[in-house]
C-alpha cells in the first residue's frame, strides 16, 4: 500500500513539474538541468523522424547561445517559450565572417540563428536573435520548410533578419516583433504577416521580395505596424531584390519614417515594369498615398478584400494557421 502512495505521489509531482502553468508537451528543455535535454538543438534531434502527429518542445526560460538547425525530417515540430522575452535562442554569425570549412567569407545564407528545413514548424513565446555587430549580412531566422509559423515571436537582427528562404515555402506570422536595419525582410517564400511590429533601426529598406514570375502571391502585411528610432527618417516599404518581387500592406499603420516614394526599383528602372508592390488603407504619418511613385498600386481597403489568409496561404491543402489546426 505505502508502494503504491509513494508511486502514485511520485506520478503526480512529476505531472505538476511537467505541465507547469497547464502547459502541455512532449519533451522539456532547461538550462538547469530539470528538463529532459539542456539545449534546443538535443531537443529537435531527439525528435522521431517524419513523424505525422505534432511533437511540442517546451523551453524554460533562459538564453540558448547556440545555432540551431529543424532538420527536412523533423515535420510537425513545435517551439514554445516559457515567455517571449525571457527564452532566447540567440548566435552571432556575419557574412563576412570566415567559414571554418573553408576559410573563405561565410557569405549570407549561412548565418542563420534559427534555420528551418522540416515541414509543419512553429515557434511560439520566444526570440530569435542574431547578436552578430553590423559587419555584413546576418540572418536571425532561415525558413525552407513549407507551412512555418510564428506566434508571439521576437525575432531580432540587423541586415537580413528573416530570410523566407525556399519558393515553395509557406510562412505565417502574428503579433511577432520583428526588428532590423536592411532588407530585414527578404526572400522568395509566400508569407503572411499578422498584427506584427515591424522596427526599424536605420535609414534602408524593410522587405526585398524576390518571388518568382509564375508565383502568384509574395510578403502581405496586414494591420501591422511600422515603427523606428526616432532619428530614422528614410525608410522604404520595400525594393525588389529580383524582378516581379511582391510585397503588400494592408490596413498598416506607417509611422513618419516611411519616404513619401514609399518604394525603392534597387537603381533598375527596369524593375519598375514587373514588382509588384501595393498598398491598402495605410495610415499614420507614413501613409502618404498621393506622393508614392507611379509604378507602385495604391487603393482603398475595398479593392484589397480580394486578399486573405486563406488565400495566399491555402494552396491545395486549405492550410489556415491562424486558426491553429496544426496544434
Amino acid at each position: 500500500m505505502r508502494t503504491r502512495l509513494f508511486l502514485l505521489l511520485a506520478w503526480t509531482a512529476w505531472w505538476f513539474s511537467a505541465n507547469a502553468a497547464g502547459e502541455r508537451y512532449d519533451i522539456l528543455v532547461a538550462q538547469d538541468g530539470s528538463g529532459d535535454f539542456t539545449s534546443v538543438q538535443e531537443a529537435i534531434l531527439s525528435v522521431r523522424a517524419e513523424m505525422q502527429t505534432r511533437k511540442t518542445i517546451y523551453i524554460k526560460n533562459g538564453v540558448y547561445r547556440e545555432k540551431v538547425v529543424v532538420p527536412t525530417w523533423a515535420m510537425n515540430v513545435t517551439l514554445k517559450g516559457e515567455s517571449r522575452d525571457g527564452v532566447i535562442i540567440r548566435w552571432s554569425d556575419h557574412a563576412n565572417m570566415p567559414w571554418a570549412e573553408t576559410g573563405k567569407k561565410m557569405g549570407t545564407f549561412r548565418t542563420y540563428t534559427l534555420l528551418v528545413q522540416g515541414h509543419g514548424f512553429t515557434a511560439e513565446n520566444l526570440t530569435i536573435e542574431n547578436d552578430a555587430p553590423e559587419l555584413g549580412q546576418a540572418v536571425a531566422l532561415h525558413v525552407e520548410g513549407d507551412r512555418a509559423s510564428f506566434i508571439n515571436c521576437r525575432i531580432i537582427g540587423n541586415q537580413d533578419t528573416i530570410y523566407a528562404g525556399s519558393e515553395k515555402s509557406r510562412q505565417y506570422y502574428e503579433n511577432c516583433y520583428i526588428e532590423g536595419t536592411t532588407d530585414y525582410v527578404f526572400g522568395a517564400a509566400t508569407a503572411w504577416f499578422e498584427g506584427c511590429t515591424l522596427h526599424c533601426k536605420k535609414n534602408s529598406y524593410i522587405t526585398a521580395p524576390s518571388t518568382p514570375q509564375y508565383k502568384e502571391y509574395g510578403f502581405f502585411f496586414h494591420r501591422c505596424r511600422v515603427e523606428s528610432n526616432a532619428e530614422i527618417t528614410k525608410v522604404y516599404l520595400g525594393r525588389p531584390w529580383r524582378p516581379y518581387g511582391m510585397s503588400v500592406w494592408i490596413d498598416c499603420e506607417l509611422n513618419g519614417c516611411v519616404r513619401p516614394e514609399g518604394w525603392d526599383n534597387w537603381r533598375n528602372p527596369d524593375n519598375e515594369k514587373t514588382a509588384r508592390f501595393a498598398e491598402y488603407g495605410s495610415r499614420g504619418e507614413g501613409a502618404q498615398s498621393n506622393k508614392r511613385v507611379t509604378w507602385a498600386e495604391t487603393a482603398s481597403l475595398k479593392k484589397a478584400r480580394k486578399y486573405s489568409i486563406e488565400r495566399v496561404l491555402g494552396a491545395g491543402d486549405h492550410w489556415n494557421p491562424s486558426v491553429r489546426k496544426q496544434k
